[in-house]
């Protein structure tokens, strides 16, 4: 790696939007499902149970952390139903996926999502085999990014030394726990939903726009 990261040993990833491009929109399916879900446990009409889901992202930093607050939603309940989408949207991006191989050290997801949504995405990206782990919203006890608790519990579960580790992220606000901490910090910033908010500088020490140019860009020689 060029020097100013040769000293990462961890390299974490969020998921959606940032391991594929938010072009995808697979979101857009599970954005769908969750509204659905709200109509239905809540019987509201369309548009108030999309206002009450996005007013919920935005103050609690999920969906689901906003129902569970509410509501007291079975979160394995909802997870399982609104990422039952299907993954035709993604296709493997094979140079992404040989520079991710390559990458000196550990490979770690970092998601909202839950495992078996993350496992399926990889899959369907051509990523099974590439990340030692995913660190999900189960094992967080559904506490979202970018609350600084479950940054700690990444840490604390998968031996992550903060100072040697450099996260990955689409949405900038979960970006701030991350360079708190003393990681390196890197902003996709590919024009998700949310992506820009709360985008401020003195967190963000690295931005692109396209994961894989940027990878590649850091070794100081060509991967083949």
């Amino acid at each position: 790696m060029r020097p100013a990261l040769s000293h990462i040993d961890t390299w974490i990833f969020d998921l959606d939007n940032t391991l594929y491009p938010a072009s995808c929109d697979l979101f857009a399916l599970i954005d769908e499902r969750m509204t659905a879900y709200i109509e239905r446990l809540l019987s509201l009409p369309f548009a108030e149970a999309r206002r009450r889901q996005k007013a919920y992202f935005v103050d609690y930093g999920t969906t689901l952390a906003g129902l569970i607050a509410d509501h007291a939603v079975d979160p394995r309940h909802f997870l399982d139903d609104v990422h039952d989408i299907d993954m035709a949207r993604l296709k493997p991006d094979l140079a992404l996926n040989a520079v991710l191989a390559n990458l000196p050290g550990r490979k770690l997801v970092f998601t909202n999502g839950n495992d078996s949504y993350a496992e399926r995405v990889l899959d369907a990206l051509g990523m099974a085999g590439i990340f030692e782990a995913v660190h999900d919203i189960h094992a967080n006890a559904y506490i979202p990014k970018p609350d600084p608790r479950c940054y700690d519990v990444l840490c604390e579960q998968l031996n992550v030394t903060p100072k040697s580790a450099l996260f990955a992220e689409d949405m900038a606000r979960n970006l701030r726990p991350a360079k708190a901490l003393g990681m390196a910090t890197l902003w996709i910033n590919n024009g998700s939903e949310h992506g820009k908010t709360d985008a401020c500088a003195s967190y963000i020490d690295y931005e692109t726009h396209d994961l894989s140019h940027w990878l590649v860009s850091q070794f100081e020689q060509e991967i083949a």
